[in-house]
């Protein structure tokens, strides 16, 4: 004989029906990988902050070739130089900032996925990303020099004029000798006591190494010396300016390059349909207090 149920003890039973559909619905989205409550940004292991936030202008925009999936971005001698990535169609490139046309290509082995790159004299030196490869290439040709390993991942790439500076998606910069490749030196990346993790693409701007951070929309500027990250720049609603309706969980802003000579300062994101020259506001040179 079944035993009535009371309506206390029907309350109850709905309340723990429910409660385990919570806890299954949480820990379905832990293993499929999913947020189960408001997101935290993946760049921080502390909510602490100093760095100042800045804003940005853009001057122009330029096309940019929508199968480019931008891992580094190099503005030298009045030329543009981008790595693209993505296995099978990793490349290095040669290209014309004002059409985005594509002047010269070398294509990776498909087992390679193309990274930072930096610019060391005639030679250009790229990263991959988990084959701990870097490859070295005449900057005229691109013609392949040579290759060496690192033992971690391979990220984001820039030169500083004596030391190539790099970073594998930690809060780590690593600084490397350009010639042997063998590293002289490391230091963390903070804004006072954060720690600043997936540090991607890197361009070094008079005396700052200027990061993005791969997954938002902010470019944090970094002591080389300290790791202290001096102000950030908040790149918020330019991948609007696109108009592409890119897929931002993959087609992220990344890509910094600076044209010395001119002061203009250019960035993109993957497989993004332009290029932006902008200008940050204001002006590093008035935010006082640097670190």
């Amino acid at each position: 004989m079944r035993a009535a149920i009371s309506r206390s003890m029907r309350l109850g039973v709905a309340l723990a029906l429910i409660a385990a559909l919570l806890l299954g619905v949480a820990a379905t989205a832990y293993y499929l990988g999913l947020p189960s409550g408001p997101s935290t940004p993946p760049t921080t292991e502390s909510s602490e902050g100093t760095a100042p936030v800045l804003g940005y202008k853009v001057i122009n925009t330029f096309p940019h070739d929508t199968n480019a999936f931008t891992e580094g971005l190099v503005f030298y001698n009045g030329s543009l130089y981008e790595s693209t990535g993505l296995n099978g169609n990793s490349s290095l490139r040669h290209v014309d900032l004002q059409t985005g046309r594509v002047l010269q290509i070398y294509a990776l082995p498909s087992q390679y996925f193309g990274e930072g790159i930096a610019i060391v004299g005639n030679r250009i030196i790229q990263l991959t990303y988990q084959t701990h490869i870097g490859f070295v290439y005449d900057l005229t040709t691109f013609k392949v020099l040579g290759n060496f390993t690192y033992p971690d991942e391979g990220w984001g790439l820039t030169y500083n004029g004596s030391q190539l500076i790099m970073s594998d998606g930690s809060s780590s910069l690593y600084f490397l000798n350009p010639q042997t490749f063998q590293r002289t030196g490391e230091i963390t990346v903070h804004d006072g006591s954060t720690q600043i993790n997936n540090l991607n693409e890197l361009e070094y701007i008079n005396g700052s190494v200027f990061a993005n951070v791969w997954l938002t929309n902010r470019i944090a500027v970094i002591n080389p010396t300290t790791g202290q990250v001096r102000a950030w720049i908040d790149l918020t609603g330019i991948e609007n300016l696109t108009g592409c309706h890119c897929d931002l969980a993959n087609d992220v802003l990344n890509g910094i390059a600076y044209d010395n000579a001119n002061n203009r300062l250019y960035v993109t994101g993957k497989m993004w349909p332009d290029l932006f020259q902008i200008e940050i506001v204001p002006p590093l040179s008035q935010v006082a207090a640097l670190g």
